[in-house]
């Protein structure tokens, strides 16, 4: 492994779990390099004139030493040009890293950055579409020397929710408990994550969407008693149908994968979809998102019976399916 030490990692994007974790592997690294290093950490945004020197200079304890600098977007102009100055020659002794936290603010330092041969980049986006997460659980359990499906990788997704850290969680629970080499199927997701709140939104959902009353209500009716935020119930209907909404209104002749792209969803789940969507006009897909953007606000503003606004809505979803 390189020596971090004459150069500076730029850790840049919106996912900040993924940006965090970075920056404590790149601590790691530094301390592995040598034990007793100092590493300093410190925000860019009350940094005054001269500090930047001051912070990228060796230790007096140590004969190397290292900085983190947060928040890189917030760097005033007058510290900015130290800090390029210190990219174009860097101190052989010192390891840098900088943390931006995404968006266009200091887009122009960036720039300027990344033009340097000292500095490498790593960027962290956080993934957009259930797929993507799908397809990102997928690489983290890889790294882990584990393999799961696609379909399972959606359903893990499903049960878990779109939160990075949680994902990460639930990856390395399931590394560490199967064998080496077992391969992560559904089986194995509903095994050790089926009873999450997530799973049954998703369950709730895909009744509703496909008019199966009966198994949405009582589905409902054991999220209300399991505690389940009605919430989640929610965000699970409408994800489903802006899903189908996508699907219909995709251009036509799109390959598989160009269509699971423009929908948000895996490719398996295309198929899904398309079946349901055969209940479905535009008429009725509108009022289905009418009646669950009511009940979002009614369960985020407190009414006075959230399981009644749920119950509700999936009724009201069911009955605008085209008859």
């Amino acid at each position: 492994m390189a020596s971090p030490f004459g150069k500076i990692l730029l850790i840049t994007g919106s996912a900040e779990y993924l940006s965090d974790r970075t920056r404590a592997r790149a601590v790691a690294a530094i301390k592995a390099e040598d034990p007793q290093c100092d590493v300093a950490t410190a925000t860019s945004g009350g940094l005054a004139a001269g500090e930047i020197a001051g912070l990228t200079s060796p230790s007096l304890f140590s004969s190397v030493s290292g900085l983190v600098l947060t928040e890189l977007q917030d760097l005033p102009d007058v510290a900015q040009g130290e800090l390029l100055a210190y990219a174009a020659d860097p101190s052989p002794d010192v390891a840098v890293v900088l943390v931006h936290g995404g968006g266009q603010k200091g887009k122009g330092l960036l720039d300027k950055l990344r033009a340097q041969s000292s500095v490498h980049e790593v960027k962290h986006e956080a993934p957009k579409y259930e797929r993507d997460h799908a397809r990102w659980v997928a690489t983290e359990l890889r790294e882990l020397g584990t393999r799961i499906d696609e379909e399972a990788a959606t359903l893990l997704v499903a049960a878990v929710g779109q939160d990075l850290r949680a994902l990460a969680g639930a990856a390395d629970q399931l590394a560490a408990t199967l064998d080496s080499g077992t391969e992560v199927t559904v089986e194995v997701v509903r095994r050790y994550f089926g009873g999450r709140a997530d799973v049954r939104g998703y369950e709730i959902a895909d009744a509703a969407i496909d008019g199966r009353i009966n198994v949405a209500l009582e589905q409902a009716r054991w999220a209300e008693t399991a505690k389940v935020a009605p919430v989640l119930v929610t965000s699970a209907l409408a994800a489903g149908l802006r899903q189908l909404a996508r699907l219909a209104d995709a251009p036509p002749r799109l390959g598989e994968g160009e269509l699971a792209r423009h929908v948000g969803a895996p490719p398996f789940k295309i198929r899904v979809l398309r079946r349901q969507l055969q209940g479905w006009d535009p008429a009725g897909l509108a009022r289905a998102l009418d009646a669950v953007a009511q009940a979002d606000l009614d369960v985020k503003g407190g009414a006075a019976e959230p399981a009644y606004a749920v119950e509700r809505m999936v009724l009201q979803v069911a009955a605008s399916r085209r008859r």
